[in-house]
């Protein structure tokens, strides 16, 4: 069995053009990660901390990689998951996890390159297209006619979904309103929220969302509410989304279990890494819940392959800048994996020395 030679760990800083998406971040911090085998091959992987922490992170992983990677065999990735977890029993998982998801990227990375195979086909996929809803260029504060005009240039780049930002105020109905009467006909409406909302307005949201036709409300409670998201659900007319702030399948867990929620939303810095997103995934789908992962389209199409429940997947261009010729959507609204060997993931040109920081 071979064993990691090499395994290192850097922190980037990108900011970003100005206030994005629901939350408003600025800037990301990366955490990279690069590991060699005792025969050359390499593999990369990443994770992220919207609007900073990243060092804490860079932290975790540094330690990671020193005490549990660096000279031990390559066992696969699940395996080496599992071993990075369980070094965390008295820490908690916080930024370990944020950490792990690096490390794990990385091993699934290098992993698929040793057997020549594309991410999905190392996952135990099968090809195939999913579709993507447009979720980049709306903003709670929109007014009605940007938020539209949004909706339609996403409708001619082929997307049959959109995903609009909300504050949980009554102006949010009026924006709703106009974008499910001129949205094209084909096309489905989504809503996230971003936490904004306690019990009582997340009920009268659901029930705005319902009347626009929506096709899901994400996240109009605080993450942690789960007897909150439990008697939204129960009441709702209109499925319930969220998943993007819960660490691993021992929060997730309960959610499906209290049947609080239609749509699992995996992120992959949040949840661990891809190892864990993909136990996520079945852990849903033996509950009959789908996969919609919070944005990286064209690292979840791989996920999508080898998890027929993950049915949704969301163009929300933060870190796409940083690659050299990712995947993109074709001009159905959809998108397939790459067929390189591992993720087939590049690092843009000249990316690494722009934003590396000197830590």
């Amino acid at each position: 069995m071979s064993r990691y030679r090499a395994a290192k760990a850097e922190l980037w800083r990108y900011p970003l053009s100005g206030p994005t998406g629901g939350s408003g971040v600025t800037a990301v911090d990366l955490v990279v990660v690069d590991l060699e085998d005792d025969r050359g091959r390499s593999g990369t992987g990443f994770s992220y901390a919207l609007g900073g922490g990243g060092a804490a992170v860079l932290a975790a992983a540094r330690d990671l990689l020193e005490r549990l990677v660096l000279d031990a065999p390559c066992i696969p990735p699940q395996a080496l998951w599992r071993r990075l977890a369980a070094s965390l029993d008295r820490l908690g998982r916080g930024t370990g996890y944020v950490a792990i998801a690096a490390i794990d990227l990385a091993a699934w990375d290098l992993h698929a390159k040793t057997f020549a195979q594309p991410l999905y086909a190392a996952l135990g996929g099968v090809r195939r297209t999913v579709p993507v809803y447009g979720s980049g260029g709306f903003r709670p504060d929109q007014p009605p006619d940007e938020t539209l005009a949004q909706t339609l240039r996403y409708a001619e780049r082929g997307c049959k979904a959109v995903k609009l930002r909300v504050a949980g105020a009554p102006a949010d109905v009026d924006r709703m309103r106009i974008v499910a009467e001129g949205r094209p006909a084909d096309i489905d409406v989504m809503v996230d929220a971003n936490q904004r909302c306690d019990l009582p307005r997340a009920r009268w949201l659901a029930g705005q969302c319902a009347r626009a036709g929506a096709l899901f409300l994400e996240e109009p409670l605080p993450a942690s509410e789960l007897a909150a998201y439990s008697a939204l659900a129960a009441r709702s007319p209109v499925a319930i989304a969220a998943g993007e702030h819960l660490q691993g399948v021992a929060e997730v867990a309960p959610f499906l279990d209290e049947r609080a929620l239609a749509i699992v939303q995996p992120d992959l810095a949040m949840m661990g890494g891809l190892s864990e997103c993909f136990r996520a995934a079945q852990v849903a789908e033996a509950r009959g819940v789908s996969v919609t992962p919070h944005f990286l389209p064209a690292l979840f199409v791989h996920l999508a392959c080898a998890c027929p429940n993950v049915t949704w997947l969301e163009d929300f261009p933060l870190l796409e800048p940083l690659f050299r010729d990712p995947v993109t959507m074709n001009d159905a609204g959809e998108i397939g994996p790459s067929e390189t060997p591992g993720h087939g993931f590049r690092w843009a040109d000249g990316a690494r020395e722009e934003f590396r920081s000197a830590m």
